[in-house]
């Protein structure tokens, strides 16, 4: 199979071919290392390839799974695997290896995916870009490598994006699926809070705030991998309410007549960018043409206090996750270890007592009720994915020392104006997606984003494949 062929089809779609012996595993792998090789030094999107892992499992015979045969690549963060060594985008832990694999890559596993890699995040998952030291070059976007894929699943959305793979593992703890989906011109989704499994390791992260997710060119690719590893694992200490159905299955019928609130304006007050209007117009003008009701509405949200609570608990998750390396390695830490925006993450961190960490959790569920209040008459809200276009290389480098000044600082006044849509779903725990339906005249993508009530993912991604569908040339795309 040639290159150009093979960014033709979805995971799916090279999943059939193999399953009609059109194609043989080894041969997709074989294209998916090509594209990665060919896009490597303009991107830099993959980060730890495992080719002999990947060779191996299709020579023991992959599940027959409705995946069977289709590369794919992990974050450099989370999904823990045995075969697949994690830096989790710092030097800290540089080469780590762990001694287990995640239910989650269990599951993925057991869908037929040949994983052969990683790709890269921002240390720790911090910031919507990846630019971290460890890497020694920052993630490109493919549509114009002067900007950024975004963050925290950068190298996951530019892999994609650059038809190195058509499906990869994101995860998501303010944006961070979303976010490169948006600025990669993908599908991405987050689903609702505790639908995906977080074990052995760990009950939840970032307070609950933090969920696996993934990066598609197409929706039916995103609903497959979802029905693959939806549900609890042993010994979690909650889950959600179970899916009625496949979500695959379900996005062959049209959603139910929905009530959709739409807001073209920033989630702060202040104003957007005028891509990014025309982005959300774009599609409540898609949504009302499929029979929808669009009304505009914003919800009654302080961000900015949402999201003073939000950097509590990520500080504190970070100081805890670079606190026991240092133990781990039984020596002190050095300025070569970590990033700039990690430390201050920490100095954060270690500042923030236990009374305050939980009253963070309170004002965390305190907007997911207000929220969920908000949407009683709504099915969901509509707005832009950012308030800005894809950023340029460099303007959120974690080791700039000419702009923030500490963590809140850079979280509030420089994070927040470029991103200040997407973390909400992460504190309320809904479902939301980011969907690319707008290109501006620079030829970059400009996502919009759809909250869901907690638990109604079915319905979202059924919008979502009935938006698909609606654009002549759906969603499954790659740059020339």
């Amino acid at each position: 199979m040639r290159p150009d062929e093979y960014v033709e089809f979805d995971a799916l779609g090279l999943a059939e071919l193999v399953r009609a012996g059109e194609v043989t595993a080894d041969e997709l792998l074989d294209v998916a290392l090509e594209q990665m090789g060919a896009t490597d030094a303009q991107i830099a999107a993959v980060v730890d390839v495992q080719e002999q892992v990947a060779r191996a499992s299709i020579t023991a015979g992959l599940p027959s799974g409705p995946l069977a045969g289709v590369p794919f690549l992990l974050k450099d963060l989370g999904c823990e695997a045995i075969d697949f060594p994690s830096s989790m985008g710092s030097g800290l832990y540089r080469g780590y290896r762990y001694d287990y694999d995640s239910e989650l890559f269990v599951r993925l596993r057991n869908a037929g995916l040949v994983t052969f890699g990683r790709t890269a995040s921002p240390e720790f998952g911090i910031g919507p870009t990846t630019e971290p030291q460890v890497y020694g070059r920052p993630t490109r976007n493919p549509w114009n490598t002067k900007h950024v894929a975004g963050g925290s699943s950068g190298g996951a959305g530019a892999a994609v994006a650059a038809g190195v793979v058509p499906a990869a593992h994101g995860s998501d703890g303010g944006g961070s699926v979303r976010i490169p989906a948006s600025s990669c011109g993908l599908f991405g989704v987050k689903p609702t809070r505790a639908l995906l499994p977080d074990g052995p390791a760990a009950g939840e992260g970032w307070a609950g705030m933090a969920i696996d997710g993934f990066l598609t060119r197409s929706v039916r690719d995103n609903a497959a991998l979802l029905d693959a590893v939806v549900g609890p694992d042993l010994g979690t200490p909650y889950y959600a309410p179970p899916l009625a159905g496949s979500l695959l299955k379900a996005i062959e019928s049209p959603p139910r007549r929905l009530r959709i609130a739409v807001t073209d304006k920033s989630f702060t007050g202040e104003p957007m960018h005028a891509d990014c209007v025309a982005a959300v117009h774009h599609t409540a003008k898609l949504i009302e043409s499929l029979g929808h009701h669009v009304v505009e509405a914003q919800p009654p949200i302080d961000v900015e206090h949402f999201m003073r609570a939000w950097t509590d608990v990520v500080a504190c998750g970070t100081q805890l996750t670079v606190a026991t390396r240092v133990v781990e390695l039984n020596r002190p830490l050095t300025e070569d270890d970590t990033d700039r925006v990690t430390r201050l993450a920490c100095l954060m961190g270690a500042t923030v007592s236990g009374a305050q960490y939980l009253a963070a959790v309170g004002v965390i569920h305190s907007v997911g009720r207000v929220m969920a209040r908000f949407l009683v008459p709504y099915d969901m809200l509509l707005s832009a994915t950012l308030a800005e276009p894809p950023a340029l290389i460099g303007r959120f480098d974690p080791n700039r020392d000419d702009a923030w000044t500490d963590f809140i600082d850079y979280r509030l006044r420089y994070v927040l104006p470029y991103s200040p849509f997407t973390a909400l779903a992460n504190g309320t725990g809904q479902p939301a997606m980011s969907l690319p339906l707008w290109w501006n005249a620079a030829g970059l993508p400009v996502g919009t984003h759809v909250m869901a009530r907690a638990g109604d993912d079915l319905a979202m991604m059924q919008l979502a494949a009935q938006l698909e569908t609606s654009v002549t040339d759906g969603f499954r795309r790659c740059p020339s």
